[in-house]
């Protein structure tokens, strides 16, 4: 399951899907909206995605962990539009036979879809906005 949506992610849908009888581990990551940034207020995020081009790359880069890593089942989401805080605005899940797996994967993909993939985030406070890079 990898997709990008306008809608308020459902995170036990996610949960639910990567179930597997075989999987001794689940790692999960979310990504929520924070209240603040470097001392200043957010009010809000905006992201805005080449939707294509995204999704392309995070079966790519999913791609990569499943040659890496004995993954059963994975979930990838990100949220575009406008977000509150305290919203989720990205889950990645894996699920594996062994924890060390799960979490190596886990974090490779958000890692690198966060370094790589044509998704842009605006945070809005507020006295004003910004573009923020993934990794300033």
């Amino acid at each position: 399951m990898i997709y990008i949506t306008e809608n308020k992610i459902n995170i036990n849908e996610v949960l639910d899907f990567v179930q597997d009888s075989g999987a001794g581990a689940i790692d999960v990551f979310i990504g929520t909206v924070r209240n603040k940034t470097s001392e200043k207020k957010v009010v809000r995020l905006e992201y805005e995605a080449y939707d294509k081009m995204a999704i392309k790359q995070m079966e790519e880069i999913v791609n990569q962990a499943l040659s890496q890593w004995n993954i059963l089942k994975y979930a990838v989401v990100h949220r575009k539009g406008i977000l509150q805080i305290g919203e989720a605005a990205v889950i990645v899940a894996v699920a594996t036979p062994h924890r060390q797996a799960a979490f190596e994967a886990c974090k490779y993909i958000i890692d690198t879809i966060k370094d790589n993939v044509p998704i842009w985030k605006k945070e809005i406070y507020e006295d004003g906005e910004i573009w923020v890079a993934a990794h300033p």
